[in-house]
């Protein structure tokens, strides 16, 4: 109920893999600050309801999927996908009680929640989710910090040049690893808001004034989403938890068939003090992320000419946040669906997909 929680219920999150519920078709979920249960009943249909069985309070991850929704493990109590108790073992009647329940859709292989008032916004057909012809590759990890600092990140261009660059030479030399960093200099940077969030643009040393970094640059996708080199999506599990999802969709070779999607769940990888392991730039970003502490105190940082990106974001949430108190949809909400079909395609510059590329064989 907080003025940020209404604003940021006004859109739909990825919250699991749809193959995950093939494996484990009844899962706990945490999403916004509150414990759900993610289940999928015998014919396939896909729910997310409270945590809490109506009887007695028993949790709803230990349920049982049925043909009608999910029976509670304790005296079988069956819910359906919108909460409704169906079925009440050894009572002369099923009482018309609800539990709470939210909407959720399948897209690109992940199962997405919307947990606001309705009617309910489109759910944004981005093209990686939905086009055809591209493979796959999607990870997801859980980071102990608050989901602004990721994105903030986002908003700042010139850490590549000292987090990836700087940093990462200081790690390759003290690990004897021959892999030289030679990313330059930021000479200018540069803001966009569009109707989907903000393009951000830089030039480079070296490079001409009409290069593609400069004149197109890669959108941040409002509030939650980097698109560059695939999608990298922030989750707000809660205030001091952001689940962090890589969905990369390289194009799917001339002549052959798309692979099935390719799903890992990681982990941040700690060294012998305690501290983030971050040998490659995916790491490097939560590593300054989870730095900033389970939620950055903003109360002793100094924003400089370099952060106008980071202060441009957050002038937007707070301008968003407002929209909704007066009853307005938010940036980014869709409910045309001429705009969403057959999906959206967004240009992105070429250097950013080379500089960011894996090493052949390497996931992040």
């Amino acid at each position: 109920d907080t003025p940020t929680g209404q604003w940021l219920r006004r859109y739909w999150f990825p919250i699991r893999a749809s193959e995950d519920l093939d494996k484990e078709p009844v899962q706990p979920v945490r999403l916004l600050s509150e414990d759900l249960t993610l289940f999928k009943d015998l014919r396939g249909n896909v729910g997310l309801v409270g945590d809490r069985c109506a009887h007695r309070a028993v949790s709803l991850a230990y349920g049982i999927p049925q043909d009608n929704g999910l029976r509670c493990c304790y005296h079988g109590w069956t819910y359906d996908t919108e909460g409704h108790v169906v079925d009440m073992p050894f009572e002369p009647a099923c009482l018309p009680l609800k539990i709470k329940s939210y909407r959720v859709q399948e897209m690109g292989g992940l199962v997405w929640a919307y947990m606001g008032p309705e009617p309910a916004p489109l759910l944004p057909r981005f093209h990686g989710f939905v086009k055809e012809g591209l493979d796959r590759q999607v990870s997801f990890k859980m980071l102990p910090c608050n989901w602004v600092q990721c994105m903030d990140n986002s908003m700042d261009p010139v850490h590549f040049e000292f987090l990836h660059a700087a940093y990462g030479k200081y790690y390759n030399e003290k690990k004897g690893i021959q892999q030289p960093m030679n990313l330059a200099h930021h000479i200018k940077i540069d803001f966009d808001v569009f109707e989907y969030g903000i393009y951000k643009r830089r030039l480079l040393e070296g490079e001409p004034e009409d290069c593609d970094d400069w004149t197109i640059g890669h959108p941040v996708l409002f509030p939650y989403i980097l698109y560059v080199s695939g999608y990298q999506i922030r989750v707000p599990v809660d205030d001091t938890h952001t689940l962090h999802i890589v969905y990369r969709f390289p194009a799917t070779p001339e002549g052959q068939e798309s692979k099935p999607i390719d799903i890992q769940h990681l982990e941040v990888e700690y060294n012998s003090l305690g501290l983030v392991d971050a040998p490659i730039v995916i790491k490097q970003d939560e590593m300054g992320w989870i730095g900033q502490g389970p939620i950055s105190d903003r109360t002793i940082e100094h924003l400089a000419t370099s952060d106008k990106g980071i202060i441009l974001y957050h002038n937007l949430i707070l301008e968003n946040i407002a929209k909704v108190e007066k009853g307005e949809d938010p940036m980014g909400v869709i409910r045309d669906p001429a705009k969403n079909e057959p999906y959206i395609e967004l240009g992105i510059e070429g250097h950013a997909r080379q500089s960011f590329a894996l090493v052949p064989g390497q996931r992040v």
